[in-house]
């Protein structure tokens, strides 16, 4: 590899920037840099851990207790987050490298506040996978919530319902998840200060919580139902033949979240519980077109079960 000034490696360095911060620098060996340049050394490299850390430390910044359990709520549900006692809200904007969704029914901002006497950090609003955005974006809040300390967190999503025996406004405990999203937020170098290589899903949704979830669901006397939930990546909704086919696979609910989040917490050790609010039925299922108006009108009429089952498992926990 010799140039014109000499045996000297010809390496060019690009940078390829995600929706949020530099996400990753491609060597390109055979390409040429301009005279000027060579032999220089570029560096130039901000990794997800870092980004991950300083976006927690603005967490702890701001005071107060730290979180123990955190819940991230889906399209619609974001209410809860007004139900937290002495609480600190803060916009995704405000927080270094934190992403923010621009999806209806996502307000994008954190709550850290108290509920039955548990630290909890209540995130409205996530970004997706369809906006664009790297599952390393898609799964930053989760890791920050691990840094923060968090030991539990609580996954929520509003969902196609695929399993027919379940009515419009169902709650469903996720007892385990499909991944047809195409990645997996794990993919690339690992970093073992987030967590192994290759990390167990034997149990992603945690057997201890869905038990208390139920425990709950029965003192409030919310209706609760349990099944398998199928990621896709959207944004477009589903067809007819592709839902029978995931009812053919075993799935009950269909979304375009929650999985990576959860893939993530289980790979930094967090338990997981995942809930999902069937909203509308998938394509298909009812003579009719599917509509984000009703998946908002659903979350809305059952605000109250939602938060109640909410509340009922964080005494549990």
């Amino acid at each position: 590899m010799e140039t014109a000034e000499g045996r000297q490696p010809r390496v060019a360095a690009s940078a390829v920037l995600g929706p949020s911060a530099l996400s990753a620098i491609v060597f390109t060996p055979r390409a040429r840099l301009p005279p000027s340049r060579v032999g220089q050394h570029l560096v130039v490299a901000i990794n997800m851990f870092d980004r991950v850390e300083e976006a927690a430390a603005a967490v702890r910044a701001r005071g107060g207790a730290l979180p123990q359990i955190a819940i991230v709520l889906g399209s619609g549900l974001g209410d809860f987050a007004d139900t937290l006692l002495d609480s600190v809200a803060t916009p995704y904007e405000q927080l270094p490298h934190w992403p923010a969704s621009k999806v209806i029914g996502h307000a994008g901002r954190l709550v850290v506040g108290s509920v039955a006497g548990r630290r909890i950090a209540a995130l409205a609003g996530r970004v997706h996978f369809y906006e664009g955005h790297t599952l390393d974006t898609v799964v930053f809040a989760t890791r920050v919530m691990a840094r923060l300390g968090v030991k539990q967190v609580i996954l929520t999503n509003a969902a196609g319902g695929i399993n027919t025996g379940f009515a419009q406004g169902a709650l469903m405990i996720i007892d385990d998840h499909i991944n047809l999203l195409g990645s997996n937020p794990l993919v690339g170098t690992n970093d073992e200060r987030f967590g192994p290589r290759f990390p167990d899903m034997s149990e992603v949704y945690s057997r201890r919580l869905r038990a208390i979830a139920d425990e709950a669901a029965r003192a409030k006397g919310v209706a609760v139902s349990h099944g398998v939930y199928v990621a896709v990546h959207g944004p477009s909704y589903e067809t007819p033949a592709e839902i029978r086919a995931f009812r053919t696979i075993g799935a009950d609910a269909v979304g375009m979240s929650t999985v990576p989040e959860a893939i993530a917490a289980r790979h930094m050790g967090l338990e997981v519980l995942g809930i999902s609010c069937i909203t509308n039925m998938a394509a298909g299922v009812l003579p009719q077109p599917l509509d984000h108006n009703e998946v908002m009108e659903t979350a809305r009429r059952v605000r109250g079960s939602f938060i109640s089952l909410l509340e009922g498992i964080i005494e549990k926990l």
